[in-house]
């Protein structure tokens, strides 16, 4: 496992990413599975990435994104952690500002 993490925050909503490194494959053909979601406690998708079956895809909160095209496992990284960025302070005056950090530093060392 590369990340597993789960966060509350007191607006309500819910951070989780979890990456996988799995072998190498025509399903998986990079050796990462993912899930980037962010949302809230009661359900509510505000943006998920995942390739959780074999096929990347873009969840926003109307549902999935059929006119998605996968940028690459850096670009769609960086394209979470700005959504995460924007719609967090949206709701809150907390910020994610560390995990974002955190999280670049774990995927780039």
């Amino acid at each position: 496992m590369l990340e597993d993490t789960e966060r509350r925050f007191a607006d309500g909503t819910v951070l989780r990413v979890r990456v996988l490194a799995v072998p190498e494959s025509e399903k998986f053909p990079d050796g990462v599975k993912y899930r980037l979601h962010y949302g809230t406690e009661d359900g509510k998708t505000l943006i998920r990435y995942d390739n959780s079956h074999g096929v990347h895809e873009r969840h926003t909160p109307d549902g999935l994104d059929d006119d998605y095209g996968f940028p690459g496992y850096d670009a769609v990284q960086e394209r979470f952690w700005v959504a995460v960025e924007r719609l967090h302070g949206e709701g809150s005056h907390h910020r994610t500002t560390a995990n974002h950090d955190t999280e670049h530093a774990h995927r780039d060392g």
